[in-house]
């Protein structure tokens, strides 16, 4: 499949000269890649994505051997053809002995797990609308989440269940329980007959999901997500796993399939390719190390913590030597980790990506990673099917490459909206489809797209701007510095300036001067960090966000405690 790589055969084609597809007449970026043939996104109108995603699993005779899924706790496989009538059992139960219909939100509180793809799979072939929550979050947060989505039936692992119970909503556990009572989706599946599922006229217009973005700036809001949407990004995942992987490779999941990343490769996307995924139910770095030596994983999708992680880590001795390709998501990763990553794994491919919950999880990628050496601090060239745009905050302008300004996209894989929020939904979804991802950055001369921060986080300091990114990027580069995080400080005289927070690696004495001196000397004044505290830990979303407004709190609680 490798020497397949960007030949026409493969069902796409980017061209021999790259070039950034900018056209000035109307500020618009498109993706250089065209998909055809077998790639092409489906245009059926009644077509749903449980439908779409089982149509495309290994033929019969094949799905019966090609194994589907693994759990790395307990080694138990999963095949295709086993995959495929677990979902059409849990369909019918469902449908028959708990009455779920078209429409009906089901909320699902798990964490990863080899009936997770299965439990989403069958919610969206019998009709009813996917929404999920990370299970470490509080009951008060869960309760909020059930009511705002208006779920009229719960999916709970068993120790989370309790955090459902004040909701009133019906709810089934994953696994069967102890004393053998109650309904388990296990059981439903064990005991549920594969049937043809009455017509229920999905299409690709109607709500698939209801996912909520994390939140890591303010309160998060339910993201509607369309059948057509996640039929259109798995249409563009098979398409990026057939031409940069082989079908034979192992892939490992630690990423939340709670969370769109997760949810879009291994809930639904790499099913599409027909590969095998390594399971792991929570992320844990020597656990992960394990994995991929026990089954000699080829991919991981992972995050830029996990990427610092792998370059900071020197204990063990395991034997990493068939993992091929890294990714990175759900948040930038600096240039310099970057190159310290490939500096100790120099046989592995490491291509960031971009994308966001709104769009489905992904709009910009690297094909090859030949590409990402070349542009380190990119995050890819536009997925097949976006246009994007870059726009001056203050003119409303499109720009041309290298100027800086909201990245605005535009593809079949972004919301419908957000749920009961017009307000919000006409201020990110603008004049004729453009999503605004509330992202600063730009795009070079071919194509490549950098994102800058979160223009939102961005720091004013007396009239200038300062990526808290681009501070935590040296920062990271101190040898007695495991994790950093920037945040604004409110100043009387320059509104706002730059504060850090540190974790110190283990036995370091670093001190709060020792930090401000080594960040002022690469930076310019307006730049250099004004405070600096030292914590544990790093608040951080399941996707490995930095959740500021966290530290933000935290900061103010300090300041008023020492008044």
């Amino acid at each position: 499949m490798d020497a397949c790589r960007n030949d026409p055969g493969t069902g796409s084609r980017l061209s021999s000269r790259r070039k950034s597809n900018y056209d000035p007449k109307t500020g618009i970026y498109h993706s250089l890649i065209r998909l055809e043939g077998k790639h092409k996104i489906p245009t059926t109108t009644n077509l749903d994505t449980a439908t779409f995603v089982i149509s495309q699993f290994p033929s019969q005779e094949q799905a019966e051997m090609k194994v589907a899924l693994i759990d790395s706790a307990t080694n138990r496989r999963l095949t295709y053809g086993e995959l495929r009538r677990s979902i059409h059992s849990l369909a019918a139960g469902l449908y028959q002995r708990l009455g779920v219909r078209k429409g009906d939100v089901i909320f699902v509180l798990s964490s990863n797990s080899i009936i997770y793809p299965t439990i989403c799979l069958a919610i969206l072939l019998v009709g009813g609308v996917l929404t999920t929550s990370n299970p470490i979050n509080t009951e008060s947060e869960i309760t909020k989440q059930v009511l705002d989505s208006g779920a009229k039936l719960a999916i709970a692992a068993p120790e989370a269940m309790h955090k459902l119970l004040s909701t009133k909503v019906p709810i089934i556990v994953t696994t069967r329980p102890v004393d053998g009572n109650g309904v388990s989706v296990e059981e439903l599946i064990e005991s549920g007959e594969p049937m043809e599922l009455p017509e229920n006229k999905q299409t690709q217009l109607d709500t698939a999901a209801i996912l909520y973005s994390s939140g890591t700036t303010g309160t998060s809001k339910g993201v509607i997500l369309t059948h057509g949407n996640l039929i259109s990004m798995m249409t563009l995942l098979k398409w990026a796993a057939e031409t940069t992987s082989s079908i034979d490779d192992i892939f490992l999941c630690f990423i939340p399939m709670f969370h769109i990343y997760g949810l879009v490769f291994f809930g639904l996307g790499l099913l599409c390719a027909g590969t095998t995924s390594v399971l792991m139910n929570r992320f844990e770095l020597k656990a992960m190390l394990e994995a991929i030596q026990t089954y000699k994983v080829n991919n991981i999708p992972a995050v830029p913590p996990v990427i610092l992680g792998m370059v900071k880590y020197n204990g063990g001795d395991y034997d990493l030597s068939s993992l091929r390709s890294v990714g990175s998501g759900a948040a930038p990763l600096s240039k310099h980790v970057a190159s310290r990553f490939r500096e100790k794994f120099p046989w592995v491919e490491l291509k960031p990506g971009y994308g966001l919950t709104e769009s489905c999880g992904a709009a910009a990628f690297f094909v090859s990673s030949e590409e990402a050496i070349a542009r380190s601090a990119a995050s890819g060239g536009l997925f097949p099917t976006f246009s994007a745009k870059v726009v001056d905050f203050e003119s409303g302008i499109a720009r041309p490459p290298y100027s800086e300004g909201e990245i605005w996209l535009k593809g079949p894989t972004v919301m419908k909206g957000y749920l009961g929020n017009e307000a919000a939904t006409s201020e990110t979804i603008v004049s004729d489809g453009w999503l605004r991802t509330g992202d600063l950055g730009y795009f070079d001369e071919d194509g490549y797209l950098f994102i800058v921060d979160r223009i939102k986080e961005l720091i004013k300091h007396k009239g200038y701007q300062v990526a808290p990114a681009e501070l935590e990027a040296i920062l990271l580069n101190h040898p007695h510095i495991l994790d950093a995080a920037v945040i604004p400080l409110e100043d009387e005289d320059a509104g706002e300036v730059p504060m850090a927070y540190i974790v110190r690696a283990t036995g370091s004495e670093l001190s709060e001067d020792q930090v401000i001196q080594f960040v002022a000397g690469q930076v310019a004044p307006y730049k250099k960090i004004k405070r600096v505290a030292f914590i544990n830990e790093i608040p951080k979303s399941a996707a490995g966000k930095i959740l500021r407004k966290d530290l933000r709190a935290h900061s103010k609680q300090n300041i008023q405690s020492k008044l």
